[in-house]
């Protein structure tokens, strides 16, 4: 008949209860933090949705339609800053030019958006934006 050692079994054993003990062991193999902070979530939800602000019309300080919102986007940077993706010129959605704009420079009231200075002119005369491949 033949024996089986425990041995191995035994000392595994005591290394995962050590580990267990120590918490040292780190998802991905680096520490992580997570921190908390409080958010007034009675404020947050009366703010605007951007699923709800896609499509709306841009005007400037004269009322003139200037553009329309096509998207939100945040920045990869450690700023994360939100630039908003504004849909220019074109008809019917042919011949549309993507312009980026930093969210800031918007201003948001009872779902009208204005970006106060601008002219389909000068929206035109920025870089084209394009999205990146999926």
């Amino acid at each position: 008949m033949r024996t089986i050692s425990t041995k191995p079994l035994v000392v595994a054993a005591l290394l995962l209860g050590t580990l267990a003990a120590c918490n040292t062991t780190y998802a991905q193999g680096a520490p992580q933090a997570i921190t908390e902070k409080r958010t007034d979530v009675v404020q947050l939800a009366s703010g605007y949705r951007a699923s709800k602000l896609s499509g709306a019309d841009v005007y400037n300080n004269n009322k003139d339609t200037i553009g329309t919102l096509d998207d939100l986007i945040v920045s990869p940077s450690a700023d994360r800053s939100t630039y908003a993706i504004l849909s220019v010129g074109g008809f019917l959605g042919m011949g549309k030019h993507l312009v980026a704009v930093p969210f800031t420079d918007l201003q948001i009231n009872n779902r009208r958006i204005v970006l106060p200075d601008a002219t389909k002119k000068s929206l035109e005369a920025l870089p084209e934006f394009k999205y990146a491949p999926d």
